[in-house]
């Protein structure tokens, strides 16, 4: 998945086999460190990995760091059915439930509407001061400039109905 320029076209790159073993360890590590953190996803009877959602802290210098985010990245031939809102949702329910978040954001470039949408359909709202340059991208770098998006734990109570 994390080879496949399709996948990859809002990432720098796409990543070699050692870079995306690389990318799990750092997903174990932070687990192990906090608690929670990125899910494999899969689609019992379907596919036995699809990708993957969950939560994480920022690990860059942001203007609305510190905070935990969401995210999500699955294989094309998954998406479009569905999959990224549902477990995306359930990772919601988790920190803000379990985890006893107060806000929960997630980013991405101006260009990949489809996880706008997905953002959207969690109930997240647009933060139209809060565009930042990713610092870990070099100074003019096309997917330098993010959008910042944000959901709150009262608004996430708003739109469960609790």
């Amino acid at each position: 998945m994390n080879a496949d320029p399709l996948t990859m076209r809002f990432m720098p790159g796409v990543l070699t086999r050692g870079e995306t073993e690389a990318l799990v360890a750092r997903f174990e590590a932070h687990h192990g460190l906090h608690g929670f953190g990125v899910w494999a996803l899969e689609v019992p009877g379907v596919a036995p990995f699809i990708g993957y959602t969950g939560l994480q802290r920022v690990g860059f210098d942001a203007p609305f760091a510190p905070a935990v985010e969401i995210g999500w990245r699955l294989a094309p031939a998954h998406w479009g059915k569905g999959y990224a809102t549902e477990a995306a949702r359930e990772a919601l329910r988790t920190g803000f439930e379990d985890l006893n978040l107060d806000q929960i954001v997630s980013f991405t470039v101006a260009a990949n509407r489809p996880s706008w949408a997905v953002m959207e359909r969690l109930g997240m709202t647009r933060d139209a001061d809060g565009g930042f340059e990713h610092p870990r991208l070099p100074r003019g770098h096309p997917l330098r400039p993010h959008i910042l998006y944000r959901i709150s734990r009262a608004a996430w109570l708003r739109l469960r109905g609790s």
